[in-house]
């Protein structure tokens, strides 16, 4: 059965509350993000929330956390320790357009208890039902809000629940980073004034052509100093230069951690 079907009026309703919050926060990066893993702690019962970014390349997950101080300092170096067998993690690189994904999606819960990955970080930090909800995936990065719990596992319910407010959460986030004030945005990265400019309008959503006209510049300008920041980000679409983007300010974020949230590199 199609998981949206198991979902009621009071769902929606729910669902449009939290939305509402989430478009209201954002405006900057930390404010989506606080208000995130708080309000989708509401939505879907969760004793830890996070927003989490996990870098393929170096094996390592980032994270802004509700409550603070869930996850310690040594907690990160166990999970990065199984980075590459994490079943949460490998499904969501191999299947980029994937939904909300439970490990026991992946794992029967006595496979699950019995591996490494359980006994060495989860069983340590109390928890043993996690599901992930991915706002975007490619060959570099993995940005998700994971929502962590222990005694019972997420429903196909919730799970559609959170599958309904995936794609706007997304989209806010992007937005968030696109109005993301100096110096916490766009204004520290190796760019120039003019290609700050051009990524501001990607991140908005503007097309090539209405970046020209707003900027009172050619098409084609646009197109060179777009090419100029791929290179400089080092990625080759769009898309993954306002998500590297927006990985960079997170790092820089989290040096200096909002209230209520924690901020982990």
């Amino acid at each position: 059965m199609d998981r949206m079907q198991a979902l009621g009026t009071q769902d929606y309703r729910n669902a449009l509350r939290l939305l509402c919050g989430a478009s209201d926060a954002a405006g900057d990066v930390m404010s989506f993000a606080r208000e995130g893993v708080a309000d989708l702690s509401r939505l879907v019962a969760s004793e830890i929330t996070t927003l989490s970014i996990c870098d393929p390349l170096r094996h390592t997950r980032r994270v802004l956390s509700n409550p603070e101080g869930a996850i310690s300092a040594a907690d990160r170096l166990c999970f990065d320790h199984y980075f590459s067998v994490h079943p949460l993690v490998r499904y969501h690189f191999s299947h980029p357009g994937g939904g909300a994904w439970r490990i026991s999606d992946s794992l029967s819960q006595r496979d699950f208890c019995a591996s490494a990955l359980y006994n060495d970080y989860y069983r340590r930090i109390g928890i043993d039902h996690v599901v992930a909800v991915p706002l975007f995936v490619d060959e570099g990065l993995l940005v998700s809000f994971v929502l962590n719990r222990t005694g019972r596992d997420f429903s196909d319910r919730e799970c559609a629940l959170l599958d309904l407010v995936r794609g706007p959460l997304s989209a806010f986030y992007r937005l968030a980073q696109s109005r993301q004030p100096a110096p916490g945005g766009f204004a520290q990265l190796p760019l120039t004034r003019r290609e700050r400019e051009v990524l501001t309008w990607l991140a908005a959503g503007k097309t090539d052509r209405e970046i020209a006209a707003i900027l009172g510049a050619s098409p084609r300008t646009v197109q060179k100093h777009l090419q100029h920041i791929y290179g400089k980000l080092g990625v080759e679409t769009r898309t993954a230069a306002v998500m590297r983007a927006m990985e960079l300010t997170l790092r820089r974020l989290a040096a200096h951690p909002g209230a209520g949230v924690q901020a982990s590199v």
